[in-house]
Formats: C-alpha cells, structure tokens, sequence
C-alpha cells in the first residue's frame, strides 16, 4: 500500500499527499531583492532620497510579503514563523546599520590625516587653524589614565567579588551588593564632580592624569565586581569541596582552584570594562585640564587623553581640527576594538575543553 494512500470507513483507497507546502529556498532571498526594490521605489516616489527612508519602507514590505506569502502556500502557522523570523532580521539590521554606519565615517574621515607623523607628535607649537600636529601626548595619557584606573579597580573588584561569592552572608554582603547595583547605573559625571570636590577642591591636589585615573577606576570597580562574582559562581562547588576535603585551608582553595578555573572569564571581563571607560570624556574633561604637549608624570600637572583631544579639536570649529578629531576618534575606536578582541581571544583560550 502506498504511503500517500488512504483507506475510508468503506475500504475504498484515495490518494492524500501528506507533505505541507513549502516555499522553496530562494524564495526569502527573492523576496529582500523585490521589497529592496519597491522600498527605493516608494520612497523616491514620496521623495525621500535617503537610503535609510527607502531601507524602512523596504523592511516594511519584506515583513508583510513574508506573511502573506507564507500564509497563502505554507498555512497560517509557518506564516507566522516566517513574521516572527523576518521581525528578528529586521531588528538585528536596524541595531546593526547604525553601527556599521558610524564606524565607516570615522574610517573615511579619519584616514585624511591618520599617519605615523599624527600618531607620533603633539599640538605644542601647533596653529589649530592649520593642519598638522598629532594626538600622542593623548595617546600617552588614555594609556596612563586606563592603566592607573585598572591597577586600582581590578584588585579592589576582585576581592569584592570574592568576598561576595566565597564569604559573604548576611547584611554586609546585602548592603555591599547594593552599592555596587548603584553604582552601576551612576552617570560619569558623578564619579568626575566627586573627584573634583574631595581630590582637587578639598584635598588641594592639582589637576592631573591621576585624578582621571581615580574616577575611571570608580566606573570599572562595579563592572569587575558583576563579571568576576558571575564567573566565580559558575565554577562546580564539587571543585571546592574536593579540595576543602583534602584539608586544603579555604584561601588557598579560593588562590589555587577556584580563580585558575575562572581566570578566563575574569580576564575577560576586566578587559570589557577597561574598554568601557577607555572612551569616557566627562570625567575627564573635568580633571585632567588638558595640555598640549607631551606629559609623561601622571601625578603631576596637566595631561590630556583621546577623549578630551577629541572634544578639545571639534570644540575649535574649523577644518583642519575636524580631522584631527575624526583621527582621534578612529584611533580611539581602534584601541577599544583591540581590547575587545584581545578579552575575546583570552576567553576562547582559557575555556575549559570539551572531551571527544
């Protein structure tokens, strides 16, 4: 008996095809081609010369054609697959575009002026009204200024995170897991103002590279907190048991095998919020006063970054300081993207291997 075949209450047989219709494979490819098109056609019928007007109305068209078309052949439930699909699509390109789009005018306005002399002089003795000069004395400072905020935030948000997950009970731990929710969410500004009050104004220190660094390192201190207590949570409590019942005392468990498991996530985390504040600029317009020329202290006197290059060029409003801050900009989004490059390759290096 044929497996297409059906037999009625009568005994009688007749052909059923037990297969549901499908749209063939190249048909969602076909349908972006053809709603690409009515899409730049509606739009320059409306006359909107914008591609993204005409990408919208495209998005539109290409939703509800999928729809349509997938209730017509396929039925209503594959249908609203399909509009379920083709919303996750649309969503992942609206999110994308932007991205791409920003960071193709920095590439294409950076690159005018984006050589080994810009990487490798300052703007002492610079006009700002004509071309020249370079960003290294800001390149020095973001890698001062980061470095200093990192070597104070990391060890402080690692032993919070450990105290948090290995020790921490009762209301401390609920109050100190409070505070680092807080500080979370706290705009940069906070963190430069409070700077400013107790480091500069009451204290009397002098604007410096430092003061930046100390406010960096209270945006990073709640990020390495969150992604090392997230880390140290996932390793087996089977792991800290086997050694606790080998008489291995509690702080040599924590140094010796719970953080070498975690290590890659760890690292991974520090590198993000590293990056995270690589490209603040309000706490650092605030402290660090800017300079012109190379600062190699720190601690002492005025230094400028590539946030604060960046506001410091645009700020002056005139053609050749536009592209020294589209170069500083590109440099600055170069850094970060090789930082998290760099946390992505440690965290594919230190994940634990999988056994065949």
């Amino acid at each position: 008996m044929s497996s297409n075949a059906v037999v009625d209450k009568g005994g009688s047989r007749h052909g059923s095809s037990l297969q549901q219709a499908r749209l063939p494979r190249w048909a969602p490819y076909a349908l972006v081609v053809v709603s690409l098109a009515l899409g730049a056609g509606i739009g320059t019928a409306l006359g909107m010369d914008s591609p993204f007007q005409w990408g919208l109305f495209a998005a539109v068209v290409f939703i509800v054609a999928s729809y349509v078309l997938g209730a017509v052949v396929e039925g209503g439930r594959q249908a609203r697959d399909r509009l379920a699909t083709s919303l996750v699509w649309v969503c992942f390109l609206l999110a994308v575009v932007p991205l791409l789009s920003l960071i193709w005018e920095t590439v294409d306005r950076g690159r005018t002026v984006l050589d080994g002399y810009f990487l490798g002089h300052s703007m002492e003795g610079v006009q700002t009204i004509l071309p020249g000069g370079g960003a290294y004395h800001a390149i020095i400072g973001t890698l001062e200024q980061v470095g200093l905020a990192a070597l104070i935030a990391v060890p402080i948000g690692l032993l919070t995170a450990i105290y948090l997950v290995e020790y921490g009970r009762g209301k401390l731990a609920k109050a100190v897991t409070f505070f680092v929710d807080v500080m979370t969410g706290i705009p940069s500004i906070v963190a430069g103002l409070f700077i400013l009050s107790f480091w500069i104004i009451i204290l009397g220190f002098s604007y410096s590279g430092f003061a930046g660094a100390m406010a960096l390192a209270i945006l990073m201190m709640p990020i390495v907190v969150r992604s090392t207590e997230e880390m140290l949570k996932l390793v087996p409590d089977e792991l800290r048991e086997a050694s606790l019942a080998l008489g291995v005392p509690k702080w040599r468990t924590i140094l010796k095998v719970v953080l070498p498991t975690a290590i890659g996530g760890i690292t991974t985390g520090v590198m993000l919020a590293v990056a995270r504040v690589a490209g603040e600029s309000a706490p650092i317009v605030l402290l660090v006063f800017g300079a012109t020329g190379i600062n190699n202290n720190p601690f002492e006197g005025a230094q400028s970054s590539l946030p604060y290059y960046i506001y410091e060029q645009w700020q002056l409003g005139n053609e050749a300081s536009f592209n020294r801050a589209w170069a500083a900009a590109l440099v600055l989004i170069a850094f970060v993207m090789i930082l998290n490059l760099v946390a992505r390759g440690i965290a594919r290096w230190k994940a634990p291997k999988s056994g065949r």
